[in-house]
């Protein structure tokens, strides 16, 4: 890997990136990118989020080149993709959302002619290295047909990482995974973020991105809609809920709360969602008392990465 003062600002580069699927008989044309700008900072923890169909896979598969885009341009690692493709796609490494392996070669086999599509000569190769970082070394000569779902999964990541590549692109990575494959897959993807390479995170587990990514960015039909550091993209919303547990059961509604949304819980506390913007706790809570409600506990939930998905999805 380059010393950092020679690395490029961005792992990924995208301007005016664009894909049009042709249609099919009758079937309309497609549009699935449209004139994409993003760009993904070298060393970062990266989030793309978007629905189904919003044009996630088809922007990974124009960097893996599976898809030839129609217009715009793409670096990896500072090299076009098209001027350069050898070197763009030595750079990056993708885990695939779909299992596609061989299911006669052993992990020892797969990642020894992985290295070779590359390649990487045999003196360089990592097969021990990478299998034992993924707790597959155990397995390495069995059929990659008698791994379990789990396996399989990590098996897609050793095989990425069988070149090195500065950039690696986890697409789903952890799709019926169960929960501790799923912590020794994170543990093993922190470690080689800590070293420095950029990962690039699609999923549908919002918690977890919220949870490992640095900077995220929603796609929708085809659209970056938002790109922020997650601090700031969580913090988008304006509205926080006061949830107040009385000491006595109280006979809805309750008076003197029109300009905030209030509804009973099942437990027989009652919720209090109020723009930050033009409410405070202090407030609210003057106002609870003011109407003759004993308070027996009280908690603040903030909005999660969840809230702020859906709310700008669903504007689209």
């Amino acid at each position: 890997m380059l010393a950092p003062s020679q690395q490029p600002a961005y792992a990924i580069e995208a301007r005016g990136l664009d894909k049009t699927y042709r249609g099919q008989g009758k079937a309309a044309a497609v549009h699935a990118l449209k004139t994409v700008d993003l760009t993904i900072p070298r060393g970062s923890f990266f989030g793309l989020l978007g629905p189904n169909g919003a044009g996630k896979s088809t922007f990974i598969n124009i960097l893996g080149g599976l898809v030839n885009k129609s217009g715009g341009t793409a670096s990896i690692w500072g090299h076009d993709i098209d001027a350069d493709p050898m070197n763009a796609r030595g750079a990056i490494g993708i885990v695939p959302q779909e299992i596609n392996m061989d299911p006669f070669f052993s992990p020892a086999e797969t990642l020894e002619l992985q290295a070779g599509y590359y390649g990487v000569p045999k003196s360089e190769r990592r097969t021990e290295e990478i299998l034992r970082a993924v707790g597959l070394w155990d397995k390495r000569d069995a059929y990659a047909r008698t791994l379990s779902g789990g396996m399989k999964r990590r098996l897609l990541v050793a095989k990425a990482m069988v070149h090195s590549p500065p950039v690696i692109v986890l697409d789903e990575p952890t799709a019926g995974v169960d929960v501790d494959l799923r912590r020794q897959l994170w543990d093993y993807v922190r470690s080689l973020h800590a070293q420095g390479v950029t990962i690039v995170l699609t999923t549908h587990y919002l918690e977890e991105a919220q949870e490992l990514c640095d900077t995220i960015a929603i796609i929708n039909h085809g659209h970056v809609i938002a790109c922020e550091p997650t601090p700031q993209l969580v913090g988008r919303l304006d509205r926080k809920t006061l949830v107040v547990t009385p000491q006595a059961a109280l006979s809805p509604p309750l008076r003197g709360f029109e300009d905030v949304t209030f509804a009973m819980r099942p437990t027989g506390a009652f919720a209090l969602t109020y723009k930050t913007s033009k409410h405070s706790v202090e407030e609210l809570l003057d106002r609870v008392r003011a109407a003759g409600v004993a308070i027996k506990d009280l908690s603040i939930e903030e909005p999660d990465l969840e809230d702020v998905f859906v709310e700008l999805t669903s504007g689209q």
